[in-house]
């Protein structure tokens, strides 16, 4: 636009040369010339002498009064080639190499992501898988849970011992503020090894996938978080489908229903207590220390509950009066009692460990995770144990899942503030 201008306008500030008059009496085109002589070029001396090492510009301008005469030529400032070099430099100052190396920190750290992904995949899919082989035939799941929390304990201390993590300071008042937590803690397990030991793998995860149904009525109770018309309408068909499964459920009872239900709300109840109590009060241990804690507390609350109710069970002597192999059930309790801990880890390094950097991983993104999960462990666990499963299970299962997705996405919705 300022070229423009300059083109075709006069600046006011310059007085204009008189038009020379035509020889020839007829009116015809003459081409402008530039007098050479001093006075003409005194008119433009204020312009040149601003920037006399600059190249002057021409423009001139048709006269309103005859349009069959032209103004002379004008002389114009022109733009100043060394600010217009300065502003090119700054912008291609920037290093080539620097967008490079972006993309490729950018994808490092997505391969990691989909590593730690993967890898509580797998813990998720071989924790399940041997849990149920150990429970089918061993028919004592607060032991079970027991030597889950005793092999963790285990690699706590060892962690601590050779410096892999710093051993915590720990206060009574932290103790007793963990302690809530702890019991919901070892209640959620326990009820789950419990559903396990009498339904089926994929069926225990089906009535799971109801988590965030308890998750909203106890956020309303204790925390005050009323949910959002979006958010209660994507529990609808989480409720309905875990209906639909359970009814046509091949190994339905109702000990392992309703052990599932209690492992939901044990596991939320935490998740509230967490945000109630942990958040003003120990901001000072961070989540790998806490879950530490929380793993020792379980096994010393919970070992003491398994003697007085099953006694003492795991010895070789019983388990071969049993007519069990000692060897399998040892190798598979250990294997699953290893997963269980891995996995948990793993949740813990991946979405709380990597909070440092920001937009790793949103909320959104791990309860998609989580329920990606939840989809693969059923369906590994009834291609290894070959369960049976109807079309109308199936398709059960397939909208209680398809509810726990949508339920992840809306719940970040926020409803809006009403009008004074």
């Amino acid at each position: 636009m300022q070229s423009a201008a300059a083109f075709t306008g006069v600046s006011p500030s310059l007085p204009l040369l008189k038009p020379r008059k035509s020889v020839s009496p007829s009116p015809r085109f003459e081409p402008l010339l530039c007098s050479s002589k001093r006075h003409d070029l005194s008119l433009s001396s204020n312009v040149a002498s601003s920037s006399p090492s600059l190249p002057l510009r021409r423009s001139w301008s048709l006269s309103s009064r005859n349009t069959s005469m032209f103004r002379p030529w004008t002389s114009v400032p022109a733009r100043d080639p060394e600010t217009t070099s300065r502003f090119e430099v700054k912008a291609t100052a920037v290093p080539e190499s620097a967008g490079g190396e972006e993309e490729k920190s950018s994808l490092v750290k997505t391969l990691e992501l989909g590593l730690l992904f993967g890898l509580w995949f797998l813990f998720n899919i071989y924790f399940n898988i041997y849990n149920k082989q150990v429970l089918k035939v061993y028919h004592f799941p607060v032991t079970v849970t027991v030597i889950q929390f005793a092999v963790g304990t285990v690699l706590v201390l060892l962690m601590w011992t050779l410096n892999l993590y710093k051993k915590p300071k720990v206060s009574g008042a932290q103790l007793a503020v963990i302690l809530p937590l702890a019991v919901v803690h070892t209640l959620g397990n326990l009820f789950t090894n419990m559903s396990l030991g009498k339904v089926a793998v994929s069926f225990t995860h089906t009535i799971k996938a109801m988590e965030p149904f308890f998750s909203v009525i106890l956020s309303a109770m204790f925390l005050g978080e009323l949910p959002t018309l979006w958010v209660v309408s994507s529990l609808v068909p989480i409720v309905g489908g875990v209906a639909l499964a359970s009814v046509t459920e091949v190994s339905f009872n109702w000990a392992g229903f309703w052990s599932a239900m209690a492992s939901n709300l044990t596991n939320q109840s935490r998740n509230v207590l967490s945000k109630k109590v942990m958040v003003k009060k120990e901001d000072s241990l961070d989540n790998i220390t806490l879950f530490s804690i929380i793993t020792i507390m379980s096994f010393l609350l919970l070992a003491p509950v398994a003697v007085f109710m099953e006694g003492v069970k795991f010895t070789p002597a019983y388990l071969q009066s049993a007519g069990l192999d000692v060897k399998v059930i040892a190798t598979r309790s250990l294997i699953a009692a290893l997963c269980f801990h891995a996995y948990q880890q793993v949740i813990i390094f991946n979405f709380f460990q990597f909070c440092a950097f920001p937009g790793r991983v949103s909320p959104v993104t791990h309860s998609v995770g989580n329920c990606v999960k939840r989809v693969v462990v059923i369906v590994s666990s009834v291609i290894v144990f070959k369960t049976p499963v109807s079309p109308i299970n199936a398709l059960g299962t397939g909208i209680a899942l398809a509810g726990v997705f949508l339920y992840s996405r809306v719940k970040r919705i926020k409803a809006k503030p009403k009008a004074a």
